[in-house]
């Protein structure tokens, strides 16, 4: 058995690690750039705000809706590998698109720029929902049984790492420089996952369902009858849910609540990933590569009471002087700042320790030649989860709930997805998540 960060050295694992984190960099970098120019340079109405950031995350979701079936089939019908080089090399001519929208914007052309924009971002929902299967489902194909948990924590870790840095990249540089860095970054990306070892199809040849809507629901249907995955993949997807609320909550959050500029947001989105790689990290060492529930629910307890105390400890922040927002440094001068910016990072942290086990389950319960399948389900159901978060976030916002008070209902999602994973560890009776 290879330590979990030991897997690093190996070419069965690096390559993909460098290309998945390549992935999630640019992907954030270019979403986090786009984000942040419109909440400080277009919008002007925290309303307007929270609508744009659930229409973006809402177009980046669409297509796990609509594809996650299709991408899961390819992936157990074909060659992992070589689907990666394809979906790398659709990746640079995204960020083309996406970095021209940058450039238009910033030009004043607003409205033709972020149209521009969205497009890229709807293409990387794509780009995202064919690669996502893919990086799960390779695992137990290039690691042996006792290095999974480790390898998907290092993926998770990896992907929270690459959010956390794309995401004060854009932050910190101007959109003209977020354009060309995303085409450079593609350009690595694609290189990274030329050097995937082959994975090739398992098991019998599969019949493909081209047609969106059958294949979804029949995917759907015949993985969530086994009552353990529809606990691990509900599970999952509240965790979702919660998380989409939190993405489309805390620009504005930062703006007109802590009355902080654009790099104060970038740097508490990026605390959220470091905390979930953290956590990544730290229920992998608790379960010694075992792969199991145990301390899914008290994990998800304990991140919900941490957002309710952040929710405490923002409303009783000193807002900025009138017409003005804190720098990075006045922000971080202000009494309340560590608190806040040490609950943040608990409540990713237990995220992390929630959410890690249950990816693992996924593509270790089934049989080898039915991963990605599996993983794509999983997509497909959280998706629409998290479709109906932001659709739930707009409808709540409208009623004039502040961002402060969406908070706590993230707490008491948190019970539910609590309950949720204490059934899936009592219902959980083989020898792998024991």
């Amino acid at each position: 058995m290879i330590s979990a960060l030991g897997l690093l050295k190996e070419r069965r694992f690096l390559p993909l690690f460098a290309t998945q984190f390549l992935g999630a960099f640019n992907d954030n970098l270019f979403k986090t750039s786009m984000v942040l120019f419109a909440t400080y340079a277009v919008l002007s109405d925290a309303d307007a705000e929270a609508k744009f950031n659930a229409l973006a995350t809402g177009i980046a979701i669409l297509p796990f809706f609509l594809l996650s079936a299709l991408s899961g089939q390819l992936a157990d019908a074909h060659d992992k590998a070589r689907i990666i080089r394809v979906v790398k090399a659709a990746e640079m001519g995204i960020m083309a698109l996406g970095a021209a929208g940058l450039l238009v914007a910033r030009g004043g052309s607003h409205g033709t720029g972020i149209a521009l924009m969205l497009a890229a971002v709807l293409c990387l929902g794509i780009h995202s929902t064919f690669f996502g299967p893919i990086k799960y489902a390779i695992l137990p194909q290039h690691l042996a049984p006792d290095e999974v948990l480790g390898g998907t924590g290092l993926v998770e870790a990896g992907t929270y790492l690459a959010i956390l840095t794309g995401t004060v990249v854009a932050g910190w540089i101007a959109p003209e420089g977020a354009a060309v860095l995303v085409l450079v970054l593609a350009g690595i990306g694609w290189l990274a996952g030329r050097a995937v070892p082959p994975a090739p199809r398992l098991g019998p040849k599969l019949e493909i369902d081209w047609n969106p809507l059958t294949s979804s629901w029949r995917l759907v249907r015949d993985t969530m009858h086994v009552p353990r995955l529809f606990l691990a993949i509900c599970s999952i997807s509240f965790f979702w849910t919660i998380g989409s609320v939190l993405i489309i909550v805390f620009p504005p959050l930062v703006k007109n609540v802590l009355t902080a500029d654009e790099r104060v947001a970038s740097f508490t989105i990026a605390i959220f990933s470091v905390g979930v790689a953290i956590g990544s990290v730290v229920i992998n060492a608790l379960l010694k590569g075992r792969i199991s529930a145990r301390y899914s629910p008290a994990s998800v307890i304990a991140m919900g009471g941490f957002v309710a105390l952040f929710s405490m400890l923002v409303r009783g922040w000193t807002p900025a002087p009138a017409g003005g927002l804190y720098g990075f440094r006045d922000f971080l001068a202000q009494p309340g700042a560590l608190p806040i910016t040490l609950t943040l990072l608990a409540v990713a942290v237990t995220g992390g320790m929630f959410v890690v086990p249950l990816y693992a389950f996924l593509t270790t319960t089934v049989g080898a030649d039915q991963t990605a399948r599996t993983v794509a389900a999983n997509n497909v159901v959280n998706s629409g989860a998290m479709t109906l978060g932001s659709a739930a976030v707009l409808a709540i916002s409208a009623a004039g709930v502040t961002p402060q008070d969406m908070l706590l209902v993230v707490t008491g999602m948190c019970g539910v997805a609590a309950l949720l994973a204490q059934r899936l560890h009592r219902a959980c009776d083989v020898p792998l998540c024991a």
